[in-house]
C-alpha cells in the first residue's frame, strides 16, 4: 500500500515536470514533495507513521504536484469549482492551504504523543494546531522571499490573483484544515497509534 502510494507521488512528480506551466513555478511548488520523500523514506524503519498519515501526505503531495505543474492559478479543478460555485476567482489555492493545515497539524499530534512529548489529548491538539499554523506563516514568508528575490517571476508562485488579503486567507484555510483534523480525525489516529506502538519506536 505504501509503496503504491510511492509510486503515485512520483509519477505524479515526473508527468507534471514534464512541461509544466512554468518551470520556475514548479520548482518552488513540489519543492517541499522533493525534501518530505527521502525524510519519509529514511525514517520509514526507525518511525513508521500510521497508514492515515500516509494517506494523506500522498494526497497533499498530488495537491502540490498539481499546483506545480498548471500553478494554482491554473489548475482545471479551480476552474470547475469557479463555475459550479460561481466564485470569482481560481480557489485551487484554498485546497493546498487547507491540506497545509490539516496534513502538518495530525505529523506533529503523532509524533507528540507517540514520543510521550505531551501526555494530554487536549494539550496535543492545541500544540499541533500551533504547528500548522507555523507552518502556514513560515510558508507565507517564503512567498514572500521569494517575491522579493525574484520579481514579477514569482508572480505564478504567489497566485494572489489580485486578491490583497490572500496571505491571510491562505493562513485562515490551514487553521480550518488543523481544527478538522483534530475534529474528525483523530480517533482514527489514535487506533492506528495504538497499533503502531505495540512495537517500539524511536523518533532519532
Amino acid at each position: 500500500m505504501h509503496a503504491a502510494e510511492l509510486l503515485a507521488v512520483l509519477a505524479a512528480l515526473i508527468v507534471s515536470g514534464i512541461h509544466p506551466h512554468d518551470r520556475t513555478t514548479w520548482w518552488l511548488e513540489v519543492f517541499p514533495v522533493l525534501i518530505a520523500v527521502p525524510i519519509l523514506l529514511a525514517t520509514y524503519k526507525r518511525f513508521p507513521l500510521s497508514d492515515l498519515l500516509y494517506a494523506l501526505i500522498t494526497l497533499h503531495a498530488l495537491v502540490l504536484i498539481f499546483g506545480g505543474a498548471y500553478t494554482y492559478a491554473h489548475v482545471p479543478l479551480g476552474f470547475w469549482m469557479q463555475d459550479w460555485f460561481g466564485f470569482h476567482r481560481n480557489h485551487y489555492d484554498r485546497i493546498g492551504h487547507f491540506m497545509q493545515g490539516l496534513v502538518p497539524a495530525l505529523v506533529a499530534r503523532e509524533i507528540l504523543l507517540r514520543n510521550g512529548f505531551v501526555a494530554g489529548r487536549r494539550m496535543a491538539a492545541f500544540l499541533s494546531v500551533c504547528v500548522a499554523l507555523a507552518v502556514s506563516a513560515f510558508y507565507e514568508l517564503v512567498e514572500w522571499w521569494s517575491a522579493l528575490l525574484l520579481g514579477q517571476g514569482a508572480d505564478e508562485f504567489l497566485g494572489t490573483q489580485g486578491d490583497p488579503w490572500d496571505t491571510q486567507s491562505d493562513m485562515f484555510c490551514a487553521l480550518v484544515g488543523a481544527i478538522v483534523a483534530m475534529a474528525l480525525l483523530t480517533r482514527l489516529q489514535d487506533a492506528q497509534i495504538r497499533a503502531l506502538n505495540s512495537r517500539p519506536v524511536r523518533l532519532i
